[in-house]
C-alpha cells in the first residue's frame, strides 16, 4: 500500500472502495491525477455477487476472478413451482466480493492511486475551493487530508451524503443479509454449481425475493425486505433448512441497506460528487448493482476530470445526466415491476408464470447482458404485452 503524502494536496479523494469508488479512483489516477483513496477495514457488502459478460468486457476485469458460470436461473414461486430459464449463449458470472474488490481497489493502486484505511469522519470546504477531511485510522489517530473534489463511494447510509447534502431525500431501501456457507456437494435437484436460484415466496421475503447463488467452493444464500420488523436472519435459517442447506458451514454473514432509487442530485455544485450505492444506482426488482456502480464510477471519473480540467464545477452534473440517459428507463420500469409483482404472494405466483414464457426469457437475458431494454424484435414486446394483460386482469391460470 502506498504511502500518504499528509502535505499533497489531492486531486480528488475518493471514500469508499467498492466497485464505484475502486473504478473512479483507477480511471482518475489513470489520466494522470492525483487520487487517494479511502476505505474502511474489513467491509464486505452483502451481495449475491452476479456480474454479466459485458462487465468483464467494458472494465477489462479478467474471468479468473470469477469463482463460477451461471448457465441457468430458476424462479421458484411460493407455491413450489419451479420455473428453468436457461441463459442461451451466454452466462451470468459470479464473484466473491471480499476478493473482487480487493482486486479492483489493488489495480486502482497500481494505476497511481495512494491508499487508505480509514473511516471518513467529517468534511469542511474552505476558502481556496477546496475540501478538508478528517479520516480516523485504525489506532484511532485522525488525520486531515485536502482535495480539490470529493468523490462520496461510501454506501447506502453514505455520510458524504449526510453532511453535503443535508436537504437530500429519503430514497426506499432493502435491507439485504446473506451467508456466505459451504457449497454442498450432492443435493441432487436442489443445489447446482452452475444455477441461480430465486425465491419469490411470503415467507422468505414479503417484498423482494431470495437467493442461493453458487460461488464455486461456497454460495451466497441471502434476503432483502424494506418492511421493518421482518428478521432476514431468521428467514434465511428457514429457507436453508427447507432446501436442506442448514447442514453446510457458514463462512461468514453479512448485512446492508441497499437503495432502490437514485438520488435526484449528485453533486453539490462545487466539489463533491456521491456515486454509487451513495447516488442510490442500484436496481430496483432485481437488487444488481455491480455492473451499475462501476457504470456510475466510471462516469463519475469522467465528470471530475471535466471540473478538474476546466476548472468549471458544473461538470460535475455530467455524472448523474449520463447516467440517467443510459439506464434511467430501465430502472422506472424495474421499479414498477417491484411495486406491483412483489406485493403479495398471488401476484409472485403469476409473476413466476410470467417468468415462464420463452419471450420474456430471451428478452430479460438480452437486456441483462446487454444491460439496456430490448428494441428489435417488436413482435416479442407486442406478444408478452398481452400476456401480462391476461395475467394482470387474471384470464389466465398461474400454474400454465
Amino acid at each position: 500500500m502506498a504511502t500518504l503524502k499528509h502535505d499533497t494536496i489531492y486531486d480528488a479523494a475518493v471514500i469508499g472502495g467498492g466497485p464505484a469508488g475502486a473504478t473512479a479512483a483507477h480511471d482518475l489516477a489513470s489520466q494522470g491525477a492525483r487520487v487517494l483513496l479511502i476505505d474502511r477495514a474489513g467491509r464486505i457488502k452483502p451481495c449475491g455477487g452476479a456480474i454479466p459478460p459485458k462487465l468483464l468486457r467494458e472494465f477489462n476485469v479478467p474471468e479468473h476472478l470469477l469463482v463460477a458460470k451461471a448457465k441457468s436461473a430458476t424462479i421458484i414461486s411460493p407455491s413450489n413451482r419451479h420455473v428453468n430459464m436457461p441463459i442461451e449463449g451466454g452466462m451470468v458470472g459470479m464473484v466473491d466480493r471480499e476478493h473482487f474488490d480487493e482486486w479492483l481497489r489493488e489495480r486502482a493502486e497500481t494505476a497511481g492511486a495512494d491508499r487508505m484505511t480509514g473511516r471518513f469522519r467529517s468534511l469542511e470546504e474552505n476558502e481556496d475551493g477546496t475540501v478538508s477531511l478528517k479520516i480516523e485510522c485504525a489506532d484511532n489517530q485522525e488525520l486531515s487530508v485536502c482535495a480539490r473534489q470529493v468523490i462520496g463511494a461510501d454506501g447506502a447510509r453514505s455520510e458524504v451524503v449526510r453532511q453535503a447534502f443535508p436537504k437530500a431525500e429519503r430514497v426506499p431501501f432493502v435491507f439485504a443479509y446473506h451467508e456466505i456457507i459451504e457449497s454442498p456437494i450432492d443435493l441432487g435437484d436442489a443445489f447446482a454449481g452452475d444455477r441461480c436460484d430465486i425465491y419469490y415466496n411470503g415467507k422468505f421475503s414479503p417484498d423482494f425475493y431470495s437467493w442461493v447463488f453458487p460461488h464455486g467452493n461456497t454460495t451466497s444464500i441471502g434476503t432483502g425486505s424494506a418492511q421493518k420488523g421482518f428478521n432476514l436472519r431468521d428467514s434465511i435459517q428457514r429457507l436453508r433448512k427447507e432446501i436442506g442447506l442448514d447442514g453446510q458451514a457458514t463462512a461468514r454473514c453479512e448485512g446492508a441497506p441497499i437503495p432502490l432509487k437514485p438520488l435526484k442530485r449528485w453533486d453539490n455544485g462545487r466539489n463533491i460528487l456521491v456515486i454509487g450505492d451513495a447516488a442510490g444506482v442500484v436496481a430496483p426488482a432485481s437488487g444488481e448493482g455491480i455492473y451499475y456502480a462501476m457504470a456510475c464510477g466510471r462516469m463519475g471519473a469522467e465528470a471530475a476530470a471535466a471540473a478538474l480540467q476546466t476548472g468549471d464545477a458544473r461538470a460535475l452534473a455530467g455524472a448523474r445526466k449520463q447516467f440517467m440517459k443510459a439506464h434511467g428507463r430501465v430502472f422506472f420500469i424495474l421499479g414498477i415491476m417491484q411495486k406491483f409483482w412483489y406485493a403479495n404472494d398471488k401476484r409472485r405466483e403469476r409473476f413466476t408464470s410470467i417468468c415462464a414464457d420463452k419471450d420474456v426469457q430471451r428478452l430479460t437475458w438480452e437486456a441483462y447482458m446487454n444491460k439496456k431494454l430490448v428494441k428489435a424484435d417488436h413482435m416479442a414486446h407486442a406478444r408478452i404485452f398481452f400476456k401480462d394483460l391476461a395475467h394482470l386482469f387474471g384470464l389466465v391460470s398461474p400454474q400454465r
